[in-house]
């Protein structure tokens, strides 16, 4: 009994060990194709000779490392430059993984740093001609500019029905990493239609590719449309309200009355200064030794404010204020009232869809080379790391092994010239701040809202000394739908449209002692003042 169990033991460790085996020749297998950059991509990438494309595409190190990558040399130029495989990758069976690097050594403001996975040639494209017509199964990658900021999927799909081509784009894709790190992008499309978008291993986005919440426009079309040749009645009304004909004016409606008229009990104020202006000549500025009188003009001294109304109610002549008028009424017009003849909001028959048709899951066209096809106004883009895998584990082990360790190294790099400029703290809150609202900006139920957010998050970001200012602004857009969307019932959103709390920017001023400069900074205060006691008067 102890040697039959014994023998069953070795039988089980051999089988394991077959399996093991099996299992690394298959991860072998389910590498389709990876692109280190290791070696000059000369020779075995084609560059687009078409004249549009004249951006230079170079082998190159990673700032930092002894990596190598395909280096973006040049900004505000096009770029295209194309891979052929081997064999074309199916994507209709099994898992796909898409996955590859980008670091934005230069930031990015406004470009692309995408990839296309291009279709056979057979649909009417040559490498040496690759450009944006060039036919693509896939599209995926960052992208910012503008209002735009999205890490892209996009996939062109043939209707059966018509044979045309169409491109399908991810709703509420999530956002570009706003740093210059080396981030990894991960697309895995399974066999149960769903999509996952991953940016540094982390899980951005779910979707379902036949679900049609998820893409725009859906792949699967409506089956019904509005008949075209359809036309709306003459006779149609279709006025919920009309002005009331029986209204009349009132006879003391004066249409003529100003919505503001002067305070007639306002007294000037005590010690206010008549003749003194509120700005005067600086005393302290002096004629430019090179100002020519006959090509710049007869010199002026620049205007300072007058210190003397820093400590009077005003300066100037003094004017009534003005007060809101009780008799304005504005222009009249007739109430509305409901339209008896009303019949409601017309549209058109629906009739069936000729395009309409139903799939079990997506015919995907094979990808038969990979493309990146981009323009951009920043140099410094790097790729690195182009996999296409049949095994979600193929792509992790790439992240594992070729992106974290020098993620790793930059954010130690980063952290470490932080605490060297003293910034760190600050640094990382403010960073954070960013991150959490670009995440917030991807909530699906702020759609609508998505480029004002991501508009005032850019300026904040562009703009330091304006930074708290357009973050409270921000704030403010954001809890201001989030109230909305609770309380508002079932009212159409609208346009909301916030400006940036003014902050005043900060300036290096090197001439001057301390204490004339905390002088300046009194006599600027003291005017302020002044001036918000004239808005109150």
């Amino acid at each position: 009994m102890m040697m039959g169990r014994f023998a069953l033991l070795l039988l089980a460790f051999a089988s394991l060990q077959l399996f093991c085996v099996a299992d690394d020749d298959n991860n072998d297998d389910d590498v389709v194709f990876y692109e280190s950059f290791e070696e000059s991509f000369e020779g075995r990438w084609i560059v687009s000779n078409k004249d549009d494309y004249k951006g230079l595409w170079k082998h190159s190190k990673s700032e930092g490392h002894e990596d190598y990558g395909l280096l973006v040399s040049e900004k505000a130029r096009k770029y295209a430059i194309v891979k052929v495989v081997d064999e074309p990758v199916s994507l209709k069976d099994g898992t796909t993984v898409l996955q590859f690097e980008t670091r934005l050594q230069s930031g990015l403001e406004c470009g692309g740093a995408y990839i296309k996975f291009l279709r056979p040639q057979e649909a009417g494209w040559k490498p040496e001609e690759f450009d944006n017509e060039s036919p693509y199964s896939i599209m995926f990658g960052p992208d910012k500019c503008g209002t735009t900021n999205k890490v892209h999927f996009i996939f062109k799909h043939k209707n059966p029905k018509n044979g045309e081509y169409v491109e399908h784009h991810l709703k509420y894709p999530p956002s570009v990493p706003s740093d210059k790190l080396t981030h990894v992008y991960t697309a895995t499309l399974k066999r149960d239609k769903e999509v996952k978008i991953m940016i540094d291993g982390e899980e951005k986005k779910k979707a379902n590719l036949l679900v049609a919440e998820d893409f725009d426009p859906p792949l699967i079309p409506a089956k019904t449309i509005p008949d075209p040749d359809d036309r709306k009645p003459e006779d149609w009304d279709d006025k919920e309200k009309i002005p009331d004909p029986n209204a009349v004016k009132p006879d003391d409606w004066d249409e003529d009355a100003p919505m503001e008229i002067e305070d007639e009990e306002a007294v000037k104020p005590e010690g206010w200064l008549d003749d003194e202006p509120e700005e005067i000549d600086d005393p302290e500025a002096t004629k430019p030794e090179d100002w020519d009188d006959e090509e710049d003009g007869v010199w002026e001294p620049p205007k300072m404010y007058n210190p003397k109304c820093a400590i009077a109610p005003g300066c100037g002549e003094w004017k009534r204020p003005m007060k809101s008028n009780s008799a304005y009424k504005g222009k009249w017009s007739p109430p509305l009232i409901d339209n008896p003849n009303y019949k409601g909001v017309w549209k058109a028959r629906e009739i069936p869809n000729p395009n309409y048709f139903e799939l079990d899951k997506p015919d995907f066209e094979p990808i038969a080379a990979i493309g990146i096809e981009i323009w951009t106004m920043q140099e410094g883009i790097l790729f690195d790391n182009i996999v296409i895998a049949k095994n979600e584990k193929v792509a992790k082990s790439y992240r594992e092994t070729k992106w974290k360790p020098k993620f790793e190294i930059e954010k130690e790099r980063q952290q470490a010239e932080e605490e060297a400029s003293g910034l760190d703290f600050l640094a990382s809150i403010k960073r954070k701040v960013f991150n959490a609202l670009y995440q917030i900006a991807d909530i699906p139920f702020l759609s609508n809202y998505k480029p004002q957010i991501l508009d005032h998050i850019k300026k904040a970001e562009k703009q330091p000394n304006l930074t708290m200012g357009v973050l409270v602004s921000t704030v403010a857009i954001i809890l201001t739908i989030f109230l909305k969307l609770i309380f508002g019932g079932k009212n159409q959103c609208r346009r909301i449209e916030t400006k940036p709390v003014p902050v005043v920017a900060e300036t290096s001023d090197d001439q001057g002692s301390d204490g004339e400069k905390v002088e300046k900074a009194e006599k600027n205060e003291a005017a302020a003042a002044a001036r918000r006691r004239r808005r109150e008067t």
